[in-house]
């Protein structure tokens, strides 16, 4: 059976949130974030901010620079899960087959659903009036018969759009993309490829496999596969964190060894609180240094699963050893634990998971409040 699965991606959904509920705020320019003078990051952007250039992550002093007249509004979390909450509660209304990536998206398997709809794209086009209606917030849905290709969709026209991959323009739709649409591919693994020639995603097809290891790991089997438009992952509900963590970008540069630890420690104090309140343990610890060149560098220690805070806490703040903190000014510091187990499984250790997978992890909504900066 050919799957209907849709990634729905709200529009610029912290910013859309302020718009709804302040009607001064619409049609202005508006970044959702930290002040410019703290150091702040964009956490969202309006439509009208994006035109000049302002987009998510970007430091708030170089926002302000690409859009003097920018508003900004300091991020209101219990808002966004609210409306999250209002949204979430529609698309499980259609099928519980919903897995949520992040407070304002999820993929949706509704090759069966609750409203009896044969197609995907009659599914999609109920969920985004639903939305509209009851939230007063816009969503672009991607429908397709997988993951990979559901989630380039949903981005094809936005904001409000409407994209559906049927079986029969797979092939034509993948061969218009570039090599950077493939998951897992950012800046930097795109141009390795680029530099052996693999400048589209077809050219992943046709390249020698021994060259694509060779030039991005072990992601050349899967890559060759979505260049293929396969991808059989299933949409997973409620789907575990596989690590979390908090960090914090400073006012002013750290150079003070002994200030840098205990902000190590306090951040891995929340960590641990989190582990304690899921009754989890966890393997891995791991610290993230950014220094005032913007150089930014993770140091990770692996042990037996525990959520003593003792034991965590030394072993992040002994991991600042692997770094020039305290001879470097460093703006932002970030503590995260990894491959969790529970107490359950250190009964049968073959049932404890050994996930060292860095890159491609998932954190808690709850620490998203830590990363917008002060």
């Amino acid at each position: 059976m050919i799957r209907r699965i849709l990634h729905v991606d709200m529009d610029a959904f912290y910013a859309s949130v302020e718009q709804r509920d302040d009607p001064a705020l619409r049609g202005k320019p508006l970044a959702v974030g930290g002040r410019p003078e703290g150091r702040g990051v964009v956490a969202a952007a309006s439509y009208e901010a994006r035109a000049f250039g302002v987009f998510s992550a970007m430091p708030m002093s170089r926002a302000v620079r690409l859009c003097p007249a920018l508003v900004i509004v300091p991020p209101d979390f219990q808002r966004y899960k609210a409306a999250s909450n209002a949204v979430f509660s529609i698309f499980r209304e259609v099928t519980p087959l919903v897995e949520p990536l992040s407070l304002d998206e999820a993929y949706l398997d509704v090759t069966e659903n609750a409203w009896g709809e044969t197609f995907g794209t009659a599914v999609a086009r109920r969920l985004k009036e639903r939305i509209r209606a009851e939230t007063g917030l816009t969503a672009s849905a991607g429908v397709a018969p997988n993951k990979f290709l559901a989630k380039i969709a949903s981005g094809w026209k936005k904001p409000d759009g409407l994209t559906v991959i049927s079986p029969e323009r797979v092939e034509p739709f993948l061969q218009q993309l570039p090599v950077d649409a493939l998951w897992g591919v950012g800046p930097v693994t795109a141009k390795k490829l680029r530099a052996r020639g693999i400048d589209r995603l077809v050219d992943v097809r046709a390249a020698d496999l021994q060259t694509l290891r060779e030039t991005v790991g072990s992601l050349a089997d899967w890559l060759q596969q979505l260049a293929k438009g396969i991808d059989d992952r299933p949409v997973v509900p409620n789907r575990e964190a596989k690590s979390s963590g908090s960090e914090n970008t400073y006012p002013e540069d750290l150079t003070d060894l002994d200030t840098i630890r205990r902000e190590i420690a306090e951040m891995a104090g929340h960590a641990i609180s989190w582990l304690s309140r899921r009754e989890i343990l966890a393997r891995t610890v791991t610290i993230k240094v950014r220094y005032d060149d913007f150089t930014t560098i993770t140091r990770s220690h692996t042990a037996a699963p525990t959520r003593d805070e003792a034991e965590l806490t030394a072993r992040a703040v002994q991991l600042l050893d692997k770094t020039d903190a305290g001879r470097r000014p460093v703006r932002l510091l970030g503590v995260s634990v990894h491959n969790f187990c529970t107490e359950a499984d250190l009964i049968d250790p073959e049932r404890l998971p050994f996930d060292d997978e860095k890159e491609l992890t998932t954190e808690d909504t709850e620490d998203m409040e830590d990363k917008i900066g002060r």
